[in-house]
């Protein structure tokens, strides 16, 4: 984790600005770890306090001080009362402008000093399973930290990076946005070797307006991207930036054009299905249980044949970009081949699990978007049923002025899949769901509506019956990961 003198942070800066100022304390303090929670603070942490709407963490500064930390550093004016009480503990207070910004600058000090090759991940769909392969297959050669779960934001990235060990060889860091710009600043923090992106979807159209704006947004993670370093323990000294693309994606073309526009000398790698592509996948089998069999081309004229542990066609294309990554870092075919069958991904991401009335459920309650409802319908339609296929689709968030006509899209697309039965929960876009499905060819019967999901778990135990296979998916405000643990 992070070790870094209290003086060294004073000198930093974030966007050509300083991000703290010493209020009280040795400035020659050694400080050990940086925590935002200051029930997490230990003999020597740095603790940095965030204002927040119900909780303000300056007003728990005190109880780091006292728990041992070496550092608070706070958003407000400290008063007399708790100066006297840092400096009795030996405790330095920093003012701070912007806890983001304090906690970004000392991840980009932390990642240069730890000097490894960092791997970043982004996209609108599949990037927590790409980054969950990519951490799985690396692990198998070097010594690699990873985002823990979705921890990939402004705040949680910065966390990953100041919680590496000194002696991490690889970091991969997933990175996330809500607004243009947010990946731009991750990136400059993280200064990744090797990035990939894995699809250009509709997640966050509500707040971007556009596709295109999205894939500008994406791209932002090239903006802090460096060659691998002379010394690297990991990859090619002096190679240019690697970004590994999903040339299946209708944005690819979109993506490689602006290449340019952001940092120059960036080698594209292309991955996907068409001739031409460096990594080239061949056809997708899926057995029984929804598992992916595939043949994939490495630009050697070597050949893996890979069986994944995940479920669903759609995964096979973040496998591939993994695969891409972890050949250029190094990484054997075997050991590839091996770690993507062992494979454990972050939870409820089509998840198969088994109801207690013996129901296979495929648990996808984590989020949502049109794109990853109509693949998670795919998928349920794929898997053997001597029962009924049944989908729980809750809304859909972030899609702003779009969101009637993607949920109506949603609808549209399960109508088409011919389900047994469709239910929609939620309120105004359930209703746009329901009533697609129903103008493209559900019955009545077929198709229900339900407020929420409390009223779905008293009104759907009975679709749990043994031998029908029922989806669960929606964006988390919805909550139906409660349903799924109801019945499992």
């Amino acid at each position: 984790m992070v070790q870094v003198q209290i003086q060294d942070i004073l000198s930093m800066e974030w966007l050509s600005a300083p991000v703290a100022t010493l209020v009280a304390g040795d400035p020659a303090r050694t400080c050990c770890g940086c925590v935002i929670d200051s029930r997490q603070v230990e003999p020597g942490s740095i603790f940095v306090a965030f204002p927040g709407e119900r909780v303000d963490g300056n007003d728990f500064a005190r109880s780091a001080i006292e728990a041992g930390a070496a550092c608070v550093a706070l958003t407000r004016a400290p008063e007399p009362e708790l100066i006297a009480c840092a400096e009795s503990h030996g405790c330095a207070i920093l003012s701070i402008e912007s806890g983001e910004a304090f906690l970004l600058a000392l991840a980009r000090f932390w990642r240069e000093r730890l000097g490894c090759t960092v791997v970043g991940v982004t996209g609108s769909i599949g990037k927590t399973t790409t980054k969950d392969m990519l951490a799985q297959i690396l692990s198998t050669t070097y010594r690699v930290h990873a985002t823990a779960g979705n921890f990939n934001n402004l705040i949680g990235m910065p966390l990953t990076i100041l919680s590496a060990p000194e002696d991490t060889q690889v970091l991969v860091l997933e990175m996330g946005m809500n607004a243009r710009g947010e990946i731009e600043q991750l990136s400059r923090a993280a200064r990744p070797n090797i990035a990939a992106i894995t699809k250009i979807g509709t997640s966050h159209i509500g707040m971007l307006g556009s596709r295109e704006n999205i894939a500008l947004a994406k791209m932002e993670i090239t903006c802090g991207m460096q060659p691998i370093p002379e010394g690297a323990e990991v990859g090619e000294p002096h190679a240019a930036p690697v970004l590994a693309l999903p040339a299946d994606d209708d944005f690819f073309p979109f993506l490689l054009e602006h290449i340019a526009d952001y940092t120059p000398g960036i080698e594209p790698v292309r991955c996907g299905a068409h001739a031409g592509c460096d990594y080239q996948r061949g056809d997708i089998a899926l057995d029984d249980e929804g598992h992916p069999h595939v043949s994939v081309e490495l630009p050697d004229c070597r050949s893996l044949e890979v069986a994944l542990s995940t479920v669903g066609a759609q995964t096979v294309s973040n496998a591939v970009l993994a695969i891409a990554v972890a050949d250029r870092l190094g990484v054997a075919g075997e050991d590839i081949v091996r770690a993507l069958g062992d494979l454990t991904v972050t939870g409820r991401r089509q998840e198969i699990r088994r109801a207690a009335t013996g129901a296979r459920v495929i648990d996808d309650s984590y989020n949502a978007s049109p794109e990853s409802m109509a693949a998670a319908l795919d998928l349920l339609c794929l898997l053997p049923a001597t029962g009924s296929r049944i989908a729980v689709l809750g809304e859909i968030g972030e899609l702003g002025d779009e969101a009637p006509r993607l949920h109506e899209l949603v609808g549209a697309y399960a109508a088409a899949k011919k389900l047994d039965y469709l239910v929609c929960v939620g309120g105004e876009d359930a209703q746009h769901m329901a009533r697609a499905a129903l103008l493209m060819g559900l019955s009545d019967d077929a198709v229900l509506v339900l407020e929420d999901t409390d009223e779905a778990i008293a009104r759907l135990a009975g679709i749990f019956a043994q031998d029908n296979v029922v989806l669960v998916k929606g964006s988390r405000f919805v909550g139906l990961d409660r349903l799924v643990e109801e019945v499992c």
